[in-house]
């Protein structure tokens, strides 16, 4: 078999199995890709010796009859994961050298499952930004081109790695982190799909925090099924983080029967934003329709304080954001810039703080400390915490009268090129979250499926919402939006 590097996690396992390849020839297809792919920046740190340990020890255990779905499967893992003796910076130069001593509980539940880390995937720094521009690593850059436009293409963020090496078939599947959307908007923007399960529904122990309330970790894979095979092996309760649930981890792949009859999709009307392109509106337009002929019933539903959801989140993240940045200070691990004589601890902080955060981060650390300050706590902090609760509130309603599901765009468009939206005005990218946040505010699961393609042959997702801890039924409806839409397209390897 060639090109085993293109295969997905499903097809891979079942030809495991039957005995048609190993797991070192998967690895080593996937290794050279990623050899070849430099010019996408997706693979920031690149670990062929453990790749090809972990494969040979998988290829033993399919061997003796001990093989669980992941095993021997090759994936990237996002740098914001801590892996043990690889270096994990959140893509930021203050944890420059940084190598942990310990693994995240995500990623050593890959490895407990045979799956093999074929490195270290770039993002935004400390997962702040959409379009994978702010990592110390320099942009992740997307597979996908316009036409024969030769701009280069976010590939969207923070999760742009991860993105970028699943839909150029670099790995087979990659791990992802969601705040805001960082699984379901870089989807989106390259084709493949991404799932942010239910909050705490995946351990966050060991991966780097930007707002704790807020993130959860979750697969990004080339199809539905093989989100339904990472995120089984991805969840599980961990006594380490005290935010992880109790609940026992369902067969998902099992559940996908594609039999949505009966079940209630709502559309919110307050997600038709005003000046939304119109192929996105057509996109979810023919999305209702697909699931309406599948048998589920479309209902208009109400979910009134969405408006209030993009600003309610950006007090809210930056708030968590300053809080928990505030261990960087050049003391104990990471970089610690140069002093001058005479400087004392103080001046040893601000330096290092001031080279070694990108300017992102320290405008939400800016922003975070400002609205946690004494004269503007309640001003800000807690309103925000009031909204997200009436937020919370309206999905609750909704779930409550019977919609099994929501309907809506993944992004407000398609992916744009890097450096298109300028530093300048940083509150035109925090729009890009506009249909993604509400999802994080509510501690809910979100899918994104790849549905169509725009006039300039650019990737567009939907984005499924689920009921909370309902992951399998999450699943089979985007299983079922996943069918129907047959997107099937493929960015032609340019480099």
């Amino acid at each position: 078999m060639s090109d085993l590097n293109k295969l997905g996690l499903a097809e891979a396992r079942d030809a495991l199995r039957a005995g048609d390849v190993t797991s070192v020839e998967l690895t080593e297809s996937c290794l050279k890709a990623i050899d070849e792919a430099d010019a996408l920046n997706a693979f920031v740190h690149k670990t062929p010796e453990i790749a090809l340990e972990r494969a040979k020890a998988a290829d033993e255990r399919i061997k003796g009859g001990d093989a669980p779905s992941m095993c021997g499967l090759p994936i990237g893992i996002k740098d914001l994961f801590c892996t043990k003796g690889v270096p994990s910076q959140a893509a930021s130069k203050i944890l420059e050298g940084f190598k942990p001593e310990y693994e995240s509980t995500v990623s050593q539940q890959l490895a407990d499952a045979g799956a093999v880390m074929l490195g270290k995937l770039n993002m935004d720094e400390f997962a702040m930004g959409s379009s994978n521009e702010t990592s110390v690593y320099g942009n992740a850059v997307s597979p996908w081109r316009r036409g024969n436009d030769e701009a280069q293409l976010t590939p969207g963020g923070s999760s742009g790695g991860s993105a970028s090496a699943v839909a150029a078939d670099l790995c087979l599947a990659a791990t992802g982190t969601d705040t805001g959307g960082s699984i379901r908007q870089p989807a989106a923007f390259t084709g493949i799909t991404g799932i942010k399960p239910t909050y705490g529904r995946c351990s966050r122990w060991g991966i780097v925090a930007f707002a704790s309330s807020l993130d959860q970790a979750g697969p990004m894979t080339k199809n539905v099924r093989d989100a339904a095979i990472m995120l089984e092996a991805m969840c599980g309760h961990d006594p380490k983080d005290s935010t992880s649930t109790e609940l026992a981890v369902p067969n998902f792949e099992a559940m996908l029967t594609g039999d949505i009859k009966g079940k209630k999709i709502g559309i919110p009307k307050e997600y038709r934003m005003e000046g939304m392109p119109a192929e996105i509106e057509k996109l979810w337009a023919d999305g209702a329709e697909m699931l309406k002929a599948a048998g589920a019933e479309i209902v208009d539903i109400s979910l009134p304080h969405t408006k209030y959801a993009l600003p309610a989140y950006y007090v809210i993240a930056p708030a968590e954001a300053s809080s928990n940045l505030a261990r960087y200070d050049g003391v104990r691990y990471g970089r610690r810039a140069a002093l001058a004589q005479g400087d004392g601890i103080t001046e040893m902080y601000e330096k290092t703080r001031a080279e070694g955060f990108g300017h992102e981060v320290q405008r939400r650390v800016m922003v975070g400390t400002y609205v946690l300050s004494a004269g503007f706590y309640d001003a800000y902090y807690n309103r925000a915490r009031r909204v997200r609760t009436l937020i919370k509130k309206d999905f609750e309603d909704v779930f409550a009268a019977g919609v099994d599901a929501i309907l809506t765009p993944a992004t407000p468009s398609a992916a744009f090129g890097l450096g298109e939206m300028t530093e300048a005005d940083p509150v035109q990218m925090y729009l890009n979250d506009v249909f993604t946040v509400t999802v994080n505010l509510a501690g809910l699961p979100g899918i994104s499926v790849p549905a169509g393609l725009d006039a300039q042959g650019l990737p567009l997702g939907l984005q499924l919402i689920g009921r909370p801890w309902d992951e399998g039924d999450l699943l089979n409806t985007a299983y079922a939006l996943e069918s129907a839409a047959g997107f099937v397209a493929k960015p032609g390897k340019w480099w």
